[in-house]
């Protein structure tokens, strides 16, 4: 059952500034190479697992680059209640959009109960040490000018994490992988410009509701090209994402189980023993 959060602790996403926010970059023609990137890679798991899925859901915050990666899917808006029918596709694909959640347990147990038994769902959202960089700047900028500290970075899951959320989900067969992409970048206000273009900007509750001071990021900016330059392009910086993916199935009896304790036929010891290299 879908976790129910207490509406007086505030949330972690502003759901409201996240539309606005993925709003004003698909107007705008959205930077969507992290997209592609993870449309790649899914295709290429898809083919590993040799099967042709004809009932495709994808639920993103991004649903015109999703529609055309994907012809005929169904497009699902990341909401916290999803518009999936029980039963009713043999492929999820929950798009980068897991990292706003509020309940990402909840998602991926709404995907999980839309899938037909041996059905398979897939996940991929920014974690790890993605922009641990522009964090960094930011946090050290804000305090030597301000004293204080703001939220500006949405926090970013481990890979360990997000993979234990599969099997809280009651998915069969779990698995967690990463890759990790550096992107070359002017400077700190050049990657801005591309996060909000991604829809990325911050949407986090608890942000400044005021515009930065021109010091911060002035200062946030010589903090990330002294700490963080591209070691590939002279005069640039380099910005992390490590883009998670998260594979299950849906529970059914054809898949392999692991054998009952007790049911082997020799004992560890002795299987070990008989590996052992006679000694000359």
């Amino acid at each position: 059952m879908t976790a129910i959060r207490n509406s007086s602790i505030p949330g972690l996403t502003d759901r409201a500034a996240l539309e606005r926010n993925r709003a004003r970059a698909i107007s705008a023609g959205p930077v969507d190479f992290l997209h592609r990137l993870v449309a790649d890679e899914i295709e290429d798991r898809r083919e590993e697992v040799n099967r042709r899925f004809s009932d495709v859901a994808v639920v993103t915050g991004m649903p015109g680059f999703w529609s055309r990666a994907i012809p005929g899917a169904k497009i699902v808006p990341d909401q916290p209640e999803l518009d999936l029918e029980p039963g009713a596709h043999d492929l999820v694909i929950h798009a980068m959009a897991l990292h706003w959640a509020e309940d990402p347990v909840g998602q991926i147990v709404q995907c999980a109960r839309a899938l037909r038994p041996d059905g398979l769902f897939v996940a991929a959202c920014p974690g790890g040490r993605s922009l641990n960089e522009l964090r960094e700047a930011l946090t050290r900028a804000e305090v030597e000018v301000t004293g204080g500290l703001s939220p500006r970075v949405v926090p970013m899951a481990e890979i360990r994490d997000l993979g234990g959320l599969l099997g809280r989900a009651g998915l069969a067969l779990p698995v967690a992988d990463q890759i990790t992409r550096h992107v070359s970048y002017r400077d700190l206000f050049h990657l801005a410009h591309d996060l909000r273009g991604m829809g990325e900007g911050n949407a986090l509750s608890g942000r400044l509701r005021h515009p930065t001071r021109r010091e911060v990021l002035m200062r946030a900016a010589a903090i990330y090209a002294e700490s963080h330059p591209d070691p590939a392009n002279a005069g640039r910086i380099r910005a992390t994402f490590d883009l998670v993916f998260l594979t299950g199935w849906a529970p059914d009896a054809s898949q392999q189980r692991p054998l009952r304790p007790g049911s082997a036929k020799m004992p560890l010891a002795e299987a070990l023993a008989s590996m052992r290299k006679p000694q000359e």
